[in-house]
């Protein structure tokens, strides 16, 4: 018999039914990154796909920016199945306005947008990547200091002009500032001077999470190294479309963009 269970957004729920006992961490927010953990041999599925669940037990999941139906998450055991509905709590962003910006950091030209369009290979492939690999479920390192000074899901209004959310957490401080992997990883992104994001990381912690580093003045690994968490994997830098020294750092779950500081807290 399947059971339906409807749950608050709050930050931590737990359910322990014998064979059916499952734990979920995080906020069931936009742009929330929810960590979890049942018995190995339970099948998961996420509002009707399946979700892959670790040797161990271990799953994870995001929230895309804007998402306001229900998560409906199934559990399936030999036991039995049951089914959790989760509500998404409604966020409000900042509207972040910066004026002055030439106009080629605004529009860019057609040579430009021929470049940025040979570039996205890049991130498409970073993000298709969705190895076995369990790191994702150690808690995150915040990955350099400094100040912070741009959110996720802040509506960005360059010359007057709306253009897409800011999907990172920007943090500012001097040129050469260490930056750190958040977690342990294999690096599956290495480019020194994409148009958008300048010096780029991207490191795989499996499950289709991925963390992307931007605007690096230095890179310190290769693409296919693994890496530990705390590990230093470049520099700040201004490089790419940037008006300062600072890191763009994200967290995506496949194609979403999560909100860094949520995981971070998580």
């Amino acid at each position: 018999m399947i059971k339906k269970i409807f749950l608050s957004c709050f930050v931590l729920f737990y359910l322990n039914t014998g064979a059916l006992g499952i734990e979920f961490f995080g906020k069931f927010t936009e742009g929330g990154i929810i960590k979890g953990k049942t018995s190995f041999n339970s099948k998961l599925f996420l509002d009707k796909k399946k979700l892959k669940v670790s040797k161990n037990g271990y799953f994870i999941f995001g929230i895309k920016k804007g998402r306001t139906k229900d998560i409906e998450i199934k559990v399936l055991t030999k036991g039995g199945s049951q089914i959790f509905n989760k509500k998404i709590e409604k966020r409000d962003f900042l509207i972040q306005k910066i004026n002055g910006l030439p106009k080629k950091m605004v529009t860019p030209g057609k040579k430009a947008l021929e470049r940025i369009k040979k570039e996205q290979v890049f991130f498409n492939q970073m993000r298709s990547v969705n190895s076995n690999n369990e790191f994702f479920y150690s808690k995150f390192l915040k990955p350099t200091t400094g100040i912070t000074s741009g959110k996720y899901g802040s509506q960005r209004v360059l010359n007057g002009k709306p253009r897409r959310p800011h999907m990172g957490l920007d943090i500012a401080n001097k040129k050469g500032t260490s930056i750190l992997a958040t977690a342990e990883g294999l690096v599956t992104l290495a480019q020194k001077n994409l148009y958008f994001t300048g010096g780029t990381i991207g490191i795989d912690h499996g499950h289709g999470i991925t963390s992307v580093y931007y605007h690096l003045n230095s890179l310190n690994v290769n693409k296919g190294q693994q890496v530990s968490q705390g590990e230093v994997i470049g520099t700040m830098g201004s490089t790419g479309r940037s008006t300062g020294d600072h890191l763009h750092f994200g967290i995506y779950w496949k194609q979403i963009a999560l909100d860094p500081e949520l995981a971070l807290k998580n």
